[in-house]
């Protein structure tokens, strides 16, 4: 039963017109690839590692391939080809390369059927490992148990992998059941994946595959320790989706934000590269039992989160839908929202109440990712306080999932130790008191909260018919998600898509889709 009286029929609608711009999409992405979703292909079929000038080899070899014009038949194929013909594994296959020694285009062609056998066994080897990780993961969890939902989420984003261990395995030990490692500003916009362990970020930490094994074996440790699943959450946006996420399936990284509407909007990156390497990362991601995080709360940073709330929801409905195509469970899907309204509104909280509650209802098995108050924090930390303290009392009172904490002097500086400890005091104290709120109240029939998410329900059904006249592609050139427009053939990458060969395939798509049995 629906508390907020919400109608069904105006749900169904808004589902159906998200399934149909979703389905659009994706007779777009079937066409094409990227640069970087070829390198995820590379990387799984086990080339790693950099060459003499840093350069990771995945980089090097796709970049061969592309710069010959020959990019369209894929990475598997051309490396099939160049293992029947040199007797070469993948690996040695990039070295050589690497160093001038061997040009993959070069070699007998041998048939498409030749060459995907030549790599089948490889992937499978690749999919086995992930599935291990996924299988640690759910161990792990039945052993020594996990929190409870809302999670506690936090954050660490000194620079220095090595520090922010350090701070992750504190912020376990004071309550927090999610550590989520910043991403170093500005590597969204880099079109490969730094190397190694890292010591230098500005903002936050790179992400790089050595940098995940070294936080993944600090938050075991401690999980043991403080008798619970600590979970990692990194980020697999940016002009190198797939192949985060791929890093992060291998290392069992358990969140990972992931959206690309947020890329193409806020970091300037070209929509057709971003929604192709989406498809990819998610169906990774799908497999690898890693809950995504959607972009949805970053609109209300740059539009209003009272007049704008709609949009949230019509994009909440896309990536649902978008997901379902990458055989995503629901319960992986962590559509975003946030608490983000003007203090200043009268009923406020209601509203923003009723934002949260819909979105529970409408998605009752997504694990919601609710994000804190950022907009409208000032220096005054007391009342900061109070905001966090009212956003985590909705978390609670609606069944959020995942509850990314509000630290006091967000307006001032990176927190401190002590300002996440009392978050995590302030959030804990709310969630245990407030427990079971949402089982015990009911909402006054045509009442304020009622009203106000029937509006945007109906706004979001209105908004998402237009998109699926218009299309995506159309509706993100008018600024209709965030207030920023974008242009189709404008942005970064578009350079790195590729139109399919008739011969084209990827091994790992239709296996992970189908739970990684033969084709």
């Amino acid at each position: 039963m629906s508390k907020l009286n919400l109608d069904p029929a105006v749900i169904e609608s808004a589902r159906g017109c998200a399934a149909r711009i979703a389905a659009s999409v994706q007779s777009f992405i079937e066409r094409h690839t990227t640069v970087s979703t070829e390198r995820t292909v590379a990387r799984l079929l086990g080339v790693d590692g950099v060459d003499e000038m840093e350069s990771p080899l995945s980089n090097v070899l796709i970049d061969q391939l592309k710069e010959a014009g020959v990019l369209s038949r894929g990475a598997a194929y051309w490396i099939g080809n160049a293992a029947i013909a040199t007797g070469l594994g993948p690996q040695k296959i990039a070295e050589e390369a690497a160093a001038g020694r061997l040009d993959v285009t070069k070699l007998p062609a041998a048939p498409v059927k030749d060459a995907e056998s030549a790599v089948m066994p490889i992937a499978k080897e690749a999919l086995a490992a992930i599935k291990k990780q996924r299988a640690d993961r759910e161990r792990m969890i039945k052993d020594i148990g996990e929190g409870r939902q809302p999670y506690l989420y936090v954050i660490v984003a000194t620079g220095n992998i090595y520090e922010d261990v350090v701070q992750a395995q504190a912020a376990a030990r004071q309550g927090a059941d999610i550590i989520a490692v910043i991403r170093t500003t500005g590597q969204s916009l880099l079109d490969y994946v730094p190397y190694g362990a890292t010591t230098e970020g500005f903002g936050g930490t790179y992400a790089t595959q050595e940098n995940f094994r070294i936080m993944r074996k600090a938050l075991d440790e401690v999980g043991d320790e403080v008798g619970r699943y600590i979970r990692l959450c990194n980020y697999s946006s940016g002009m190198c989706m797939p192949e985060i996420a791929a890093m992060g399936a291998l290392e069992r990284l358990d969140v990972m934000l992931n959206d690309a509407l947020y890329g193409i909007l806020f970091r300037d990156i070209n929509m057709q590269r971003t929604l192709v390497d989406q498809f990819f990362s998610r169906v990774i991601i799908g497999y690898s039992g890693i809950v995504f995080n959607s972009g949805e709360d970053n609109y209300l940073t740059t539009a209003d989160a009272f007049e704008e709330a709609h949009t949230v929801l019509a994009s909440q409905f896309i990536n649902e839908q978008l997901a379902v195509l990458a055989n995503i469970p629901e319960e992986q899907m962590g559509l975003g929202h946030a608490f983000e309204m003007d203090p200043s509104i009268e009923d406020g909280f209601l509203y923003e109440l009723a934002q949260a509650v819909m979105a529970r209802e409408i998605f009752p098995k997504a694990s919601l990712k609710y994000m804190p108050p950022t907009k409208f924090m000032t220096g005054n930390i007391f009342k900061g306080h109070i905001q966090d303290a009212l956003f985590n009392l909705i978390a609670v009172w609606s069944g959020q999932s995942l509850q990314l904490l509000g630290m006091l002097t967000e307006a001032i500086h990176t927190p401190h130790l002590q300002d996440r400890f009392l978050s995590i005091e302030n959030a804990s104290y709310i969630f245990n008191n407030a427990r079971n709120l949402g089982e015990e109240v009911e909402f006054k029939k045509g009442g304020i909260i009622q009203k106000r998410a029937a509006l945007v329900l109906g706004e979001a059904d209105k908004l998402l018919r237009q998109i699926e006249a218009d299309g995506l592609f159309a509706t993100i050139e008018q600024g209709k998600f965030g207030g920023v427009k974008r242009a189709r053939d404008g942005g970064k990458g578009l350079e790195g898509v590729v139109v399919k060969h008739g011969e084209y395939f990827n091994p790992f798509i239709p296996l992970m889709l189908k739970g990684g049995d033969a084709i």
